[in-house]
């Protein structure tokens, strides 16, 4: 698989892993251990989804600031799916210099559109082309 089918895959379990995280409290391991023992945990970066659950689970608070900076609503008025991209993307945005602006946020919207709200695939786009503006 390529690299960034493997990296698509990846963002799909963390969209899933830091959904139900925001209504079970899982903690990394936990978290890790359910996902990884997943038949399509083959076909997925295993590092990339690892370093992206670490670098979200161990600085959320401070993600969550910097989102704040960027959103027209209260964060706590987020779906929860939208949440958790925000969270993915920002913290790509961060800490993976190595993966491309655009890549990121195309990624997000289209499990956005996948996942999301009607329109949130929109919100998505807006937020994270904001963030990118600022953080890189």
């Amino acid at each position: 698989m390529t690299n960034s089918g493997g990296r698509h895959g990846a963002r799909r379990l963390l969209l899933q892993a830091l959904y139900q995280r925001q209504f079970t409290g899982h903690e990394i391991a936990e978290l890790d251990e359910q996902f990884s023992g997943r038949d399509e945990f083959a076909t997925v970066d295993g590092d990339y989804f690892r370093a992206v659950l670490n670098d979200v689970l161990s600085r959320t608070a401070s993600l969550d600031e910097t989102i704040d900076g960027f959103l027209d609503r209260p964060i706590l008025q987020l779906d929860p799916i939208e949440h958790a991209l925000l969270w993915i993307g920002v913290s790509e945005l961060t800490s993976q210099a190595d993966v491309p602006d655009n890549v990121i946020i195309n990624e997000a919207v289209e499990l956005a559109k996948e996942f999301g709200a009607q329109d949130s695939f929109r919100y998505i786009n807006a937020v994270l082309d904001k963030a990118a503006k600022s953080l890189r």
